[in-house]
Formats: C-alpha cells, structure tokens, sequence
C-alpha cells in the first residue's frame, strides 16, 4: 500500500478534546477506518489533567455532569466515578447542595443575607423550583442516543414513549425562559445586590433556564478518580483498541472540501469520505477552500460564514493553581471539594459590566493604575468557583497537602490589551496575588502564609493550548448574534455545515455549551455518517 492509500479514511475527527473523542470512538466502534487529528500532544481540550510537584489538577472541567455515564456505560468504558458534592457560600455562610432539598437551604441562606427582600427570595425559588422540574423532565430517562432501541423494546415502550409528552411540554416551558437570567431576575428581585449573588458567576447573558438549571445539575455531578483527564485517556484506548488511528502535535492548515482532502501544517494531505470538525469554528470557515463545489452550496457557506464572523466568543477564564501546606482535612470541615464562593454580598454591579466596557474602549488612555484599582474591586466582590481535587481522590495530593484550582470568568479583550501594553506577567501576578488575599481574608484565614507555589492559565492560556478564539469554553457568547443552533429540539441539526460531507461538533456547535453538549453532538454526527453509509 503506498502512502496516499494510507492516508485516505472513511472520517478524518479534526480536534481531540471531548466532542473529537466522541465521534471518534463511535465511529471506529462500527468499523470505520478513522483518524483523530490534534493539535497538542495530550487529548482531551478542556477535559484533561496534569501532574506537578506530586500534585494532580484539573485543567479545565472540574467536574463532569452525570450525563458522561451513559456513554461510559454503552462503551463499556472501565473508569471509576465518585460523587462529586458541592458546596455553595456567601461571605461566612456555606451550605452543601445535595439535591432538591437543598433549595431551602438556599432560600435561609439568601434571606440571612438580604432580610429585606424576603418576598423577592421566595418568587424566585418558585420560579427556580419550576425549572427544577422542567429539568428533570428533560434528563428523566437514560439518554436515547446511548440505546438500541430497535433492538431495546422494554427502553422503547416502557420508558422512551411515556417520556415523550412529558419532554415536549417541558420544552414548550423552556422555550419561554430563554431570555436573560439578569432580565428575568429583575423582575423577581428589586436589590441588584441579591441579583449579583445568584446570577454573576455565570456568563454574561446566560438563559433563564440554563442558569437555573444549575441547583439540580450540582447533584450529578461526577469526578473520574485520578482526575477528569481519565476520561479522555480512556477514549483514547478505546479507539486504538477499534483500531481507529490518533495524531497528536497535528494543525490543519487547509480543507479543500471538493477534493475531500485535508492538509497539516508540513504539507501532508489526508483524504476522507467524511470530515467531522470539532476544533475552532472560527479557524474552519478561514481555512476550507471551495473551489469546484456547486454554486448553492458555495452561497450558503459564504452566508454562514458572514454569521460566524459577527458571532463572539463567550467570556474565558483565569484559573490559578496553589499547593498548599495544610492537609485536605483543614478545607473539608468548611465545604465539599467543589465550591462557588463570593466573598461579598456586595456584587459586581457594573464593575465587570459598564466599567469593563469603559476602560477597554478607552483603553490609550487609562493609565496602569486605574486599571489596578479597578482589578482589586473585581477581584473582592466575584464569585469564584474552587475545586480540590483530592477531596474527591486522596491520591492527588501529597499527604498533609492540598492542590486547590480557583477560577473566575475574565474577558480575554482586557488580556490582549494588557499584553499590548507590555505588563501581562505582571498583571497575571496581581491576579494571583488578590485572589489568595481575598481568600484568605474571607473563606481561609490560613491560606496566605501557607502557599507553597502558585501559577496559573489566562484566557491567552486557553487560547494558545485549546486553539480556541478568545480562549471561550463554552463557544459562543450570549450577547450577541448567535450563529449556530441553540434550540434543545433542534440540537440534531446543530452538527449540519453547508456542506454536505463535513460536520461541526463540540463547544461552538450549540448553544449553550458544555459537556453534554460536546458529547451529545460528537454521537449525532458520528450516528449520522453510520447511517449514511449503511
């Protein structure tokens, strides 16, 4: 065989992390002659660990939504799950979420903070339970995408047809909660404080029903032992074991899509039946040349095109990353191994809002200081979501130590202009200095003297590893025009590009993002190319 029969394939998956792997492993799985193409030397993207000092962490997901189980299950994938409790505070208040009975806890918890607004609290945790039941509706029964229903009568009759109505009607609710958590709210809730406090630790513009959502997701959350990078591992052996082929330290530079054939950054062509793109949507519309494509095909990229040009990415994140000299034991009495904490009642307000804004389209003429200043109020009144690792998984620590991952959303655009400016190191440290402060005055009066080593990921961190614009995790932003599918009904179009042989899955496929959605649409194309070929 010479080498351009080598390198031809039935589906060539551009992009390792979640999303690829899917597809990747279901379609070596039926037979298929694969290859997994990806930029970096590990897979995984923002699923994915790391070693250092004795110490594992998490590199981007903390957790993973119980909706992994599925697929865990239908690829008889060997990986061992723990329950990974959260834990929710505000100043010196902490309560752990262990399901829907935890709502009232909340409620206490909202009321001791805002006594005043007693009335506001309780329409919206009507409103939030109302969700709740919306939600478990909707993730009722096992996920049909990981069943055989032809040959799965008992699944078919006894369960997927009863739950049918049930979802459409739970649908039909959602679709009227698809305006902004921060608009909705404001018409529950009078002090903009309270608002700040359930609202602010999700992106900008999120929906109603998604960020609500989230009580009842907390309590499924599940953490792969040895960290959330085992699950891509585990793929990673399941397609070689279907005797799919990987490339890692791989960029794709073109696509001639009418030639069907793909070119790395050295020139090799890789020709495919099929392409599945699960890497930055952005880069795919740069790179693929149409050339002797059909006319209507030609006008309906170049239209989709023009949209994902007007599409932004979501906020980033910056996350810091400390070993810690105090035993897990020091954490585990105050709250669970993953936490959303805000150190204020205060809230955000404006500050990452009108006066984000402000500074960065004046941005010559903001002088470093007021950018400083600005930074500490940030930094004292966000909501900051805290991961330990070793809660979950005791071997992930060196004994009598603790790994600890703080994050926060960042806007990438105040990243750029501080490394235009020249003092992106030194503003990276601020950062990481003003976190361990706030903490340490608020949640871990020990923490600051204890802090063995610290570093950190900025969204140019993000950008630069995972290849995605803006260094986005979660794909588009809800601000603005939003280029792709973002209808739950609509999701099995989500993978559809213009054209016909190519298919789009991942983080900016559907909206809103995540890994159910990385999962669910690296099964659909991957089902569909199955089917096609049948």
């Amino acid at each position: 065989m010479n080498n351009a029969d080598q390198k031809r394939y039935d589906a060539i998956i551009v992009g390792g992390g979640l999303a690829g792997l899917t597809s990747a492993v279901f379609l070596s799985q039926a037979g298929k002659k694969i290859l997994l193409i990806e930029k970096n030397a590990e897979f995984g993207g923002l699923v994915n660990s790391f070693e250092r000092d004795g110490f594992v962490f998490d590199a981007g997901a903390r957790a993973i939504l119980g909706v992994v189980l599925a697929m865990l299950k239908d690829l008889k994938l060997d990986i061992e799950v723990v329950s990974s409790k959260v834990s929710l505070g505000v100043e010196d208040k902490i309560i752990g979420i262990e399901g829907p009975n935890s709502v009232g806890e909340y409620r206490d918890l909202l009321v001791s903070l805002y006594p005043d607004s007693v009335e506001d609290i309780d329409k919206f945790i009507e409103v939030m339970i109302r969700i709740m039941k919306l939600i478990d509706i909707i993730y009722g029964i096992d996920n049909p995408l990981f069943k055989d229903i032809k040959k799965d009568k008992a699944y078919f009759l006894k369960e997927l047809l009863p739950w049918l109505p049930k979802f459409m009607f739970a649908m039909s609710r959602i679709e009227r909660l698809s305006t902004p958590c921060e608009e909705d709210l404001k018409e529950l809730i009078k002090d903009p404080s309270l608002i700040d406090i359930i609202s602010q630790h999700f992106f900008k513009g999120t929906p109603t029903f998604f960020a609500l959502s989230y009580f009842t997701l907390y309590s499924s959350y599940v953490y792969p032992k040895g960290g959330t990078g085992k699950l891509a591992e585990a793929l990673v052996e399941k397609i070689q074991a279907f005797n799919g082929d990987i490339l890692p330290n791989t960029v794709i530079k073109k696509i001639h899509a009418d030639q069907q054939v793909i070119v790395d950054e050295n020139n090799n062509e890789y020709h495919y039946e099929d392409l599945v793109w699960a890497a930055d949507l952005k880069t795919f519309y740069t790179i693929v040349s149409l050339d002797n494509l059909a006319p209507k095909i030609r006008e309906k990229f170049e239209t989709t095109k023009a949209l994902m040009a007007k599409g932004r990415p979501s906020e980033s994140v910056f996350s810091l990353y400390l070993e810690v000299d105090l035993p897990v034991s020091y954490f585990k009495k105050s709250f669970n191994g993953h936490l959303f904490y805000t150190p204020s009642r205060k809230g955000l307000g404006n500050i990452n809002k009108s006066e984000l804004k402000g500074m960065l389209e004046k941005w010559g003429e903001t002088d470093k200081e007021e950018v400083l200043s600005w930074l500490d109020r940030f930094l004292e009144n966000n909501t900051y979501e805290i991961a330990i690792p070793a809660m979950r998984d005791s071997d992930l620590a060196p004994e009598g130590k603790t790994g600890l991952i703080v994050s926060l959303l960042m806007e990438a655009e105040l990243f750029y202009k501080v490394e235009e400016s020249g003092w992106y190191e030194e503003f990276r440290r601020e950062i990481e200095n003003k976190i361990i402060s706030v903490l340490s005055e608020s949640l871990c009066p020990e923490l600051k003297d204890k802090v063995e080593k610290q570093f950190s990921f900025t969204p140019l961190s993000v950008e630069n590893r995972v290849g995605s614009t803006g260094g986005a995790i979660v794909g588009w932003s809800f601000e603005a025009p939003i280029p792709v599918v973002y209808k739950m009904q609509q999701v099995n179009k989500s993978v559809l590009t213009p054209i016909p042989n190519i298919y789009q899955v991942g983080q900016w496929a559907y909206n809103p993002a995540g890994t159910p959605t990385c999962i669910i649409t690296g099964k659909l194309a991957a089902d569909r190319i199955i089917k096609k070929h049948k």
